[in-house]
């Protein structure tokens, strides 16, 4: 294992995550034990217990728990986050959101709450990553 420290979300994942790819529709509620990656669309609520990646062609309609989450895609529901959440550009959010610390990049639509459940601002940041 190495010593180099982690910035980032998904530097952190070691497991091999649950995969919703394009164009697959999951409906209904559940439990994920580990890390999901959503490209395709979720209608239901989830728990999630790693880290959640809802990337840019992802949809969500229902409510979200998980202990870290990159949202890249469309999320309608509440959002509620343990410790980190990232929120980039393309992501569109209508609802509540709440998490331990949050950074979101410029360009990110959040209708609705947002709350940090700890003394930290929230970040706010211009996306240099390429899609």
């Amino acid at each position: 294992m190495s010593d180099t420290p982690h910035r980032r979300i998904t530097d952190r994942t070691g497991t091999s995550p649950t995969l919703i790819g394009t164009g697959s529709t999951f409906t209904g509620n559940f439990d994920c034990g580990g890390d999901l990656v959503v490209s395709g669309n979720i209608i239901g609520n989830s728990r999630v217990a790693g880290s959640l990646t809802l990337a840019d062609t992802g949809h969500w309609q229902g409510d979200i728990v998980a202990s870290t989450a990159i949202i890249g895609g469309e999320i309608r529901g509440n959002l509620t986050i343990t410790e980190k959440l990232e929120i980039r550009k393309s992501a569109r959010i209508r609802g509540t959101v709440r998490a331990k610390q949050i950074a979101i990049a410029t360009g990110a639509v959040i209708d609705g709450d947002m709350s940090v459940t700890s003394n930290l601002p929230v970040v706010r940041f211009e996306e240099k990553r390429q899609p």
